[in-house]
């Protein structure tokens, strides 16, 4: 049985279409904290969320509900400091100024694509999405696809058909650089809370149930 992470990675080192149509709701209608509570604040009337990381912990949240196709997204806006091994991320895990994508299936990489973004991500929110359907995995940044991975099962590559749930983190990734502690903390904010995707009732849904084309996200192109 395959397992798979969708990655979008923003990563700040010292030196990270198609429009979703998602309704822009509360943080408490479709997510839940995932660890870090002390770390998370909510603001705006629960329209954004700020989760934070000192020397002591990180923090992250994720989606209630699990889906088995969609087109997710949310806005983000990263820590404004030397972030020098600190992970701002966003994506979708089946029960987990570069911009760094990876597919992993069944536990495995190695495929890493890294984008050289061009805007300061930390000074404006900007709009981060996936796209995921029977055929593709798109990766979009303000509606721009940066990047897309085909569904070629049929020649033997590993891809996606077990439902999954969307997660953000702000963490310390050894390989990416020891942090500046006197910089933290590392304040990540995030909007749009909605969600384009098909609900799955189980973990074993697969397409079978998600890629109907009456889902916009389900086409394609």
């Amino acid at each position: 049985m395959d397992s798979l992470v969708l990655c979008l990675f923003v990563i700040l080192l010292a030196a990270v279409g198609h429009a979703s149509d998602a309704e822009d709701v509360p943080w408490s209608q479709n997510y839940v904290i995932l660890y870090g509570q002390e770390h998370t604040q909510l603001l705006n009337q629960g329209k954004e969320i700020q989760i934070s990381m000192d020397q002591s912990s990180g923090s992250g949240f994720r989606s209630l509900k699990t889906y088995g196709s969609g087109f997710f997204g949310m806005r983000i806006k990263l820590p404004n400091k030397d972030t020098t091994g600190i992970i701002t991320s966003f994506y979708v895990i089946r029960q987990q100024y570069l911009l760094q994508t990876n597919v992993f299936t069944n536990g495995q990489g190695l495929r890493e694509q890294r984008i050289s973004l061009w805007f300061d991500p930390t000074t404006y929110f900007h709009n981060y999405q996936i796209l995921w359907n029977q055929h593709q995995v798109v990766w979009f940044v303000d509606d721009t696809p940066i990047r897309v991975f085909k569904n070629n099962k049929k020649i033997g590559v590993g891809y996606p058909a077990q439902s999954m749930q969307i997660e953000a983190t702000i963490w310390n990734g050894s390989w990416a650089g020891e942090p500046n502690w006197s910089q933290a903390p590392f304040q990540a904010h995030y909007q749009g809370f909605g969600i384009d995707g098909c609900l799955a009732q189980n973990h074993t849904i697969g397409f079978s149930d998600c890629s109907s084309p009456t889902f916009s996200w389900n086409g394609v192109n």
